[in-house]
């Protein structure tokens, strides 16, 4: 089993939280972008060395921008790859791009799976991100995907808002439950360098709300989403039965994946390589079989350290049988404080979190690096 990511960079506008690489007012090289994305496949395409790809995943940016050419272009290219049964296309799309002909162009093009940044039902908090749609926009974006046929909705909530209180954060979780979707992930508000809501903290504009409302903002999160029959399988998702993202789950479980487009990253089990976060470079360096690309080997410290911070955020957390000797030794010693103040479990000869300590995660996995 493998992966397919395809970066869609394109933006309307920019929310002012958003570290993921994108670009706006740059929609005239949307057609050139795709074409390349799809060079950029045929250049590449030993990359997975005959795994086959079961997984597509669109994320952006905004994928949902694409034309209905381009959309067709990508899925005539889709179907001539080397690809199994796909059990699972997700496309990333903003509540306020959904009609009936973009759900025409997704089922034509084989996507069974949205996942839509809702982000919070507050428009007042919608327009401090910087959002375009409305909170009046998601009920009926998802009734839409469902009467074409799309089935399989995640949505993405955020909590941890300056000023939020803990009443508007349940009432939140009230209306995403009341959408019935099949999958939901939940991320605090992060201030990430470089982005303007980093500069409006350093600036004193906004005042970060504190770690201990977060951590009961969390507590209630899963509170409600378990009662609700959701299952939390991985620290920031929730899915009902059956419906845990397998695109996804492979970042966490060592599948290999390749990922195409400005700032895709790839993986093949022996090294990671991610291309240039640059459009208009990217878009040349394909052009002209010269790729802007970097890459990094993985030694077995490496692959150690990336179960670490992958594998132990899932509810099944990281096989000690897959590890060497010398790694699970050292788990094992590092792990033992963790274990006795009852914030790691070992089950099954797996380690994992529990749920007291979900809410330092973090702090858990740094200790268990390997250094």
């Amino acid at each position: 089993m493998a992966g397919l990511y395809i970066h869609i960079p394109f933006c309307a506008s920019r929310c002012i939280y958003c570290g993921f690489y994108s670009t706006t007012g740059k929609e005239n090289l949307q057609d050139r972008y795709v074409r390349a994305i799809i060079e950029e496949y045929n250049q590449r395409k030993d990359y997975l060395r005959g795994d086959k790809i079961e997984t597509i995943y669109f994320g952006g940016g905004t994928p949902s921008l694409l034309s209905n050419q381009n959309f067709r272009l990508l899925g005539e290219h889709i179907n001539n790859i080397e690809c199994k049964d796909i059990k699972e296309f997700t496309i990333e799309c903003n509540p306020n791009d959904i009609t009936p002909a973009l759900c025409r162009s997704l089922k034509d093009i084989g996507v069974n799976r949205v996942s839509m940044g809702v982000q919070t039902f507050s428009n007042n908090r919608l327009r401090f991100l910087h959002r375009r749609h409305k909170s009046e926009d998601i009920a009926p974006a998802v009734e839409m995907l469902r009467d074409n046929g799309i089935s399989n909705i995640s949505i993405d909530l955020m909590f941890g808002f300056p000023d939020e209180t803990l009443e508007e954060w349940s009432n939140d979780i009230t209306k995403a439950l009341a959408l019935n979707v099949e999958h939901i992930s939940a991320y605090s508000l992060m201030y990430e360098e470089g982005t303007p809501l980093y500069s409006m903290l350093k600036e004193g504009l906004i005042k970060e709300n504190t770690e201990g409302s977060n951590a009961d903002m969390y507590e209630i999160l899963i509170d409600r989403l378990i009662e609700a029959g959701y299952d939390h399988y991985e620290i920031s998702n929730f899915s009902k039965s059956g419906k845990a993202s397998i695109h996804n789950s492979s970042y966490w479980n060592e599948t290999k994946y390749i990922g195409l487009g400005a700032a895709a990253h790839s993986y093949d089990g022996s090294s990671r390589q991610w291309n240039v976060s640059d459009l208009e470079r990217y878009i040349n360096g394909i052009e002209n079989h010269n790729a802007k690309i970097e890459i990094e080997e993985i030694d077995d410290n490496t692959r150690y350290n990336d179960l670490v911070t992958t594998a132990l955020r899932t509810k099944k957390g990281i096989n000690l049988s897959n590890l060497s000797k010398e790694h699970y030794i050292y788990i094992k010693r590092n792990a033992r404080k963790s274990i006795e103040n009852g914030l790691l479990k070992i089950d099954d000869n797996h380690i994992h979190l529990t749920r007291k300590g979900l809410f330092i995660s973090d702090s858990i996995m740094s200790d268990l690096i390997f250094v």
